[in-house]
């Protein structure tokens, strides 16, 4: 089930992963974090919708609340503001400025997106559910994006479950209708303003920018009736089936923005092409975005903390 709704709004969300000025300790740092009620939620709400997706298409039929309405007319506002803010001209070729103007605007109107998402008599959740928002899209410093971003964005989303405006038949929209449309607004921000990507691994990283949609997107897959794994590195699979599965969707933007053969520019994803089942790809993937992602302290050094999602020991 996803994690029990609560109305209680507390202290503002806070970061606690805060590095002084003396070394800190930064296994019992991560071992806090593991223990927390945030972590159990956070990974409660990722396999829940797992679970929801299995074995259904992008394109199936599925029902669509008005909170998920609002949720993509939040998002296309965001699409909206790109065009409104076209790139620099700059000597730099990646980590175009604008961005920061773009993120400017977010900044100041999150707030205001998120109470047009969730009823009034929720609205004091909505300075504390703006954070993740405004984490979600990349860091305005260094215009930089990844997977700690893509975490942030799951984690606003598991806040929307928490008080109650996503239920549990909205699983297959959350990632269908809003999650979709959120990778499809980021693609456009990376191609934009020439992102870097945050904390790349380079060809031993999974992917430059993006995780969770290869976690779904393989329970998609399961018992496929005739695509296999092997087929995903196949460019004619993906033309043909990219629309129907969030997995193949990823590996055709992957085709677009490198050059060379897929082995070499994307080795880990060519080693999985060998797994003999989709269920084996989406349990190594799991394992994986807990190792690589959720238990790196680079990567959830910046994840914030608050009232909804805490970092206080899991109680249940």
């Amino acid at each position: 089930h996803l994690p029990g709704t609560s109305e209680e709004v507390a202290p503002p969300v806070q970061q606690c992963f805060m590095v002084p000025k003396k070394e800190i300790n930064v296994v019992s740092d991560m071992a806090k974090w593991k223990r927390s009620q945030a972590y159990a939620d956070y990974m409660g709400f990722i396999l829940t919708l797992n679970e929801g997706v299995r074995g259904k298409k992008l394109t199936c039929e599925y029902k669509v609340s008005e909170p998920i309405e609002k949720l993509v007319a939040l998002l296309n506002t965001l699409d909206r503001w790109i065009d409104e803010t076209p790139p620099v001209d700059q000597p730099s070729r990646f980590g175009n400025k604008a961005f920061r103007t773009w993120y400017a605007k977010l900044d100041q109107e999150a707030e205001k997106l998120v109470s047009a998402v969730i009823p009034k008599h929720l609205a004091d959740a909505a300075p504390e559910v703006a954070v993740y928002l405004k984490e979600s899209v990349g860091n305005s410093t260094r215009i930089d994006y990844g997977t700690g971003h893509e975490a942030a964005f799951a984690a606003f989303l598991c806040c929307l479950c928490k008080i109650g405006v996503l239920r549990v038949d909205d699983q297959m929209a959350i990632v269908f209708k809003v999650f979709n449309r959120y990778l499809e607004v980021m693609r456009k921000l990376q191609k934009t303003y020439r992102m870097e990507p945050a904390g790349s691994q380079g060809v031993w990283g999974l992917d430059d920018f993006q995780f969770l949609p290869f976690i779904w997107g393989s329970s998609q897959l399961i018992d496929h009736p005739s695509l296999e794994p092997r087929h995903f590195v196949d460019e004619k699979v993906v033309n043909e089936n990219h629309k129907d599965f969030m997995f193949l969707e990823c590996i055709l933007f992957i085709t677009e923005m490198k050059t060379g053969p897929f082995a070499e520019h994307s080795n880990q994803l060519w080693n999985i092409s060998a797994v003999p089942s989709w269920s084996k790809v989406n349990q190594g993937l799991i394992r994986m975005y807990k190792a690589e992602c959720l238990e790196k302290f680079p990567v959830i050094q910046h994840f914030k903390f608050g009232s909804l999602l805490p970092i206080q020991p899991v109680t249940s």
